[in-house]
């Protein structure tokens, strides 16, 4: 059975489940993490852990009852930046305690799963952020009409 309901009154029980130890699937909105994630089609399984590194595409609490499922981009301390693998520009910041957990593996619509959190879907990533800045933006156009 799919249930839709607003994030913020969604996310708030996704992190709760999370905190108890759950593995969670939810289904995605939005293209900020493009190629790897395509909002409104795939799913996404998060599970939280007790270490967080750079490259780990997570769940976090930027604001109150506000959450995005975006990249470490760095971690100074406490402090974490995020970046979704969609957006050109543009950074987000939190602390290491407002990230609710870690998405594991997306799920394509034909039930196929991808790993999101291994070696190989991290160099992936290195990779696809690595592309100049134009290059990534001209893929994002044709992928976003295309999709």
């Amino acid at each position: 059975m799919n249930l839709t309901l607003p994030n913020e009154a969604l996310l708030p029980e996704v992190a709760a489940l999370l905190a108890h130890g759950s593995e969670v699937e939810i289904r995605t909105k939005g293209s900020s993490m493009l190629p790897f994630i395509v909002g409104d089609r795939d799913s996404v399984r998060l599970k939280a852990m007790s270490v967080y590194a750079e490259g780990d595409p997570v769940l976090a609490e930027i604001a109150k009852g506000r959450f995005v499922l975006h990249r470490i981009v760095k971690i100074q301390g406490e402090c974490v930046t995020l970046k979704g693998d969609g957006n050109l520009v543009g950074t987000e910041t939190c602390r290491l305690t407002d990230i609710k957990g870690k998405a594991i593996a997306v799920v394509k619509p034909r039930g196929r799963v991808k790993d999101l959190a291994g070696p190989k879907a991290l160099k992936r990533a290195r990779r696809w952020n690595a592309l100049p800045y134009f290059v990534r933006r001209y893929y994002l156009a044709i992928l976003r009409r295309l999709i």
